[in-house]
C-alpha cells in the first residue's frame, strides 16, 4: 500500500476572516481522500494561539473555553536541523513530534496573519512545501494598495484610487475630502487595504458619508483604499490554477442581492446570484481569462488565486478589481465552483493544489545556495 501524504491543514487565525477560514478548512478536510491523505488539523485562535489535539476545528467553531483548554497550545519555530517545525510551549516537543509530522501544509487562512506572507515566511524558514503563493505573492495580493500599483506597472487596467493612512483622517481631513472629490468622485468604495471577504468595506454615495466610511475601514487597517465605483458594470470572477504557467477557468458572474457583494451576501444569506458562465461575449471571456493569468503572474502568485473584474455589459470595458491568493474554499465558494464548471471536481482540485505545492517546493530548492567558485 502506498504511504499516505500527511497534510497539515492550518485554519482560523487572527483575522476578521477567522470564521470564513473555519468554513473553508472544514470543506477541504472533508474532501481529502483518506486513502491518499492523512490530515493533521492545526487551529489558530483569534488571539494567535496554535492548537493541536483531537479536534481543534470543532473547538474553534464552538468557541467553548473548556474545550479550548483541552487543546494543546503551542508556538512553532522553524527547525534549524529542518526541514520542519518545532513546537515550543504546551507539552514537550517530543510528545508532539509524531502528531506534527507532515509532508505538506495547506494554509487555509484568509486575511492578515495568514494570507499576507506571514505564515508563508515561517513555512519558508521551515523548508516545507505548502499550498499557495509565497511570501511576496501573498503580501502583494493582500495589500490592495501595493496590488493596484503592481497591476498598473504591468499595464493592467485598474480603476482610479487613492490611499489614505488612518492617522491622517483627523489631521488632514480637508485635504482628504478635496482629494477624494477631485480625483475619485462619488459614488466610491472605501476599503481596508489589507483584508478580504468585503469586511470593513462601505459604498459612499456622497461626501457626508466619507468620514464614517473611513473610520469603519480604519478599524481593520492603518491603510485605506478609496476607489472609484464601477457603476453599471458586472462583477466577473476567474479562478486561476498553476505556478509559472497558470491555467484559467471559465468566468463566473456575481449578481449582488444588495448594494454590493458584501460579507453578508457572501456568507450569511442567499440573496446574491452566481451565474456560470458569466453573461459576457466570447471576446470578453477570452480577455478576462488572459488578464487573470497576467494578474497572477504580475504579483508572482502560485498554486491558486481568484481574480475579480468589472465588465461593462455594453461597451465590454474591463477593469481588474483584485486578486485573492487564498480565496474562499467551501464547496459553494466561487473558486471551486468555477473549476467544477470547467471540468475539475473539488477533490481533484485539491489533489492538483497539493501537487503544485510539491512542484514549487522542488523548483525553489533547485538554485545553488553558495557561490559556484567557492572552495569547500
Amino acid at each position: 500500500m502506498t504511504q499516505r501524504v500527511r497534510v497539515a491543514v492550518l485554519f482560523g487565525g487572527r483575522s476578521g476572516e477567522h470564521e470564513v477560514s473555519l468554513m473553508s478548512a472544514e470543506s477541504v478536510m472533508k474532501a481529502l481522500d483518506p486513502a491518499k491523505y492523512e490530515v493533521i488539523p492545526i487551529g489558530i485562535t483569534k488571539d494567535g494561539r496554535w492548537l493541536v489535539g483531537d479536534d481543534p476545528l470543532a473547538a474553534l467553531k464552538e468557541g467553548a473555553k473548556e474545550r479550548l483548554a483541552q487543546m494543546v497550545p503551542a508556538a512553532f519555530l522553524a527547525d534549524p536541523a529542518g526541514p520542519g517545525l518545532v513546537a515550543v510551549g504546551g507539552r514537550p516537543p517530543a510528545e508532539l513530534a509524531e502528531r506534527l509530522a507532515f509532508d505538506v501544509v495547506f494554509p487555509v487562512l484568509h486575511g492578515p496573519n495568514g494570507e499576507d506572507g506571514t505564515v508563508q515566511g515561517l513555512l519558508e524558514l521551515a523548508g516545507v512545501p505548502y499550498v499557495g503563493s509565497g511570501v511576496a505573492g501573498s503580501a502583494v495580493g493582500m495589500d490592495k494598495a501595493l496590488m493596484k500599483a503592481v497591476f498598473r506597472s504591468a499595464g493592467l487596467p485598474v480603476l482610479d484610487y487613492v490611499v489614505i493612512k488612518r492617522k491622517h483622517i483627523a489631521s488632514r481631513w480637508d485635504q482628504i475630502r478635496e482629494q477624494v472629490a477631485s480625483l475619485i468622485g462619488y459614488p466610491c468604495f472605501v476599503k481596508p487595504a489589507n483584508l478580504g471577504s468585503s469586511v470593513g468595506i462601505s459604498k459612499v454615495k456622497q461626501e457626508e458619508e466619507l468620514r464614517d466610511a473611513l473610520e469603519e475601514a480604519a478599524r481593520y487597517d492603518r491603510k485605506i483604499l478609496v476607489e472609484k465605483a464601477a457603476e453599471g458594470f458586472r462583477e466577473v470572477e476567474v479562478s486561476v490554477l498553476g505556478n509559472d504557467e497558470p491555467e484559467t477557468s471559465i468566468p463566473g458572474e456575481i449578481v449582488p442581492g444588495g448594494e454590493f457583494y458584501d460579507y453578508r451576501a457572501k456568507y450569511l444569506d442567499d440573496s446574491s446570484e452566481l451565474i456560470i458562465p458569466a453573461r459576457i461575449s466570447p471576446q470578453a471571456t477570452d480577455e478576462v481569462r488572459r488578464l487573470a493569468a497576467a494578474a497572477f503572474l504580475a504579483v508572482d502568485a502560485a498554486g491558486l488565486a481568484r481574480v475579480d473584474f468589472f465588465v461593462h455589459p455594453e461597451t465590454e470595458t474591463i477593469y481588474v478589481n483584485e486578486i485573492n491568493t487564498m480565496p474562499g474554499f467551501t464547496r459553494i465558494s466561487m473558486y471551486p465552483k468555477l473549476w467544477e464548471a470547467s471540468g475539475l471536481p473539488y477533490p481533484q482540485l485539491i489533489d492538483r493544489l497539493i501537487e503544485l505545492a510539491f512542484e514549487r517546493h522542488r523548483e525553489k530548492r533547485a538554485p545553488e545556495t553558495g557561490f559556484a567558485g567557492e572552495e569547500a
